[in-house]
């Protein structure tokens, strides 16, 4: 892919999706060959990956002909996308997972926050900050929330307090993941941190993601802060909806 341009570098297309560890539903097929081809399709200059594995000792094993020798999110990243980071947020005997950011503009700098709710899955929040060429600094944060309506909430107090702390106000702010919101209450919150859903916006809701097949629950979604415009994507719902069990979701940004 060519660089961009000075006029196209003002201009992001983000893409989040909760990768399911690189299976299907219930864990039917492993498909993360197939997930890397959609991805480089549809190109998005930044990824947020959520429940993408770091390393899994017994998968490797099941499914040695096809297992990347990589992690996963490098497998992913491939040549399109030339810088990465990765937020461990789960481990365990076999391994761990996280979130993860691909980019194809330089990350400076990197932190994962952990927001983990003692007794529960791990939690995290992966904030990166992006070099783009004619923008100031673009900081991006990789979300992926609790299943508990009560942890989901201090999470995103966490979230509104790392953005306040550590998100100067004059720079760009992409918010992007699994909120496992099926309540509708992140917008409310998020409007704290002074950010935007593009969906919401545009549409008068968030998109529905969940289940992947037949998609009823709008758990995921992308917010804005300090940027000009934005608009939701179109996906192929046929190609992605047998992929993992979200269907991602994507935006063109303006910064």
């Amino acid at each position: 892919m060519p660089a961009p341009t000075d006029d196209s570098s003002r201009m992001l297309t983000v893409l989040t999706v909760n990768t399911h560890k690189g299976f299907t539903s219930f864990n039917r097929r492993f498909m993360l060959h197939d997930l890397r081809e959609a991805l480089r399709t549809a190109a998005p200059d930044v990824v947020f990956l959520q429940e993408v594995l770091g390393e899994h000792q017994a998968h490797a094993e099941r499914h040695s002909a096809a297992w990347p020798a990589l992690s996963q999110y490098e497998f992913l990243a491939d040549t399109l996308w030339t810088d990465f980071a990765y937020g461990r947020n789960a481990v365990y005997p076999a391994g761990h997972h996280g979130n993860a950011i691909l980019s194809r503009y330089p990350i400076e700098r990197y932190e994962n926050h952990d927001v983990s709710v003692d007794g529960h899955e791990g939690r995290g929040l992966l904030h990166c900050v992006l070099r783009v060429p004619g923008s100031a600094p673009v900081h991006a944060i990789c979300v992926h929330l609790g299943l508990l309506e009560r942890h989901r909430g201090q999470q995103l107090n966490g979230l509104c307090e790392l953005v306040s702390r550590d998100v100067p106000a004059g720079e760009p702010l992409l918010i992007a993941g699994d909120f496992n919101d099926w309540r509708l209450n992140a917008d409310r919150l998020m409007a704290d941190c002074g950010t935007q859903e593009v969906f919401t916006t545009r549409v008068g809701r968030p998109a529905r993601t969940f289940p992947a097949r037949w998609p009823l629950l709008r758990l995921d979604r992308i917010y804005v802060r300090n940027v000009r415009d934005w608009r939701p994507v179109p996906l192929a719902s046929r190609v992605w909806s047998r992929l993992s069990d979200h269907v991602p979701i994507s935006a063109e940004i303006a910064l």
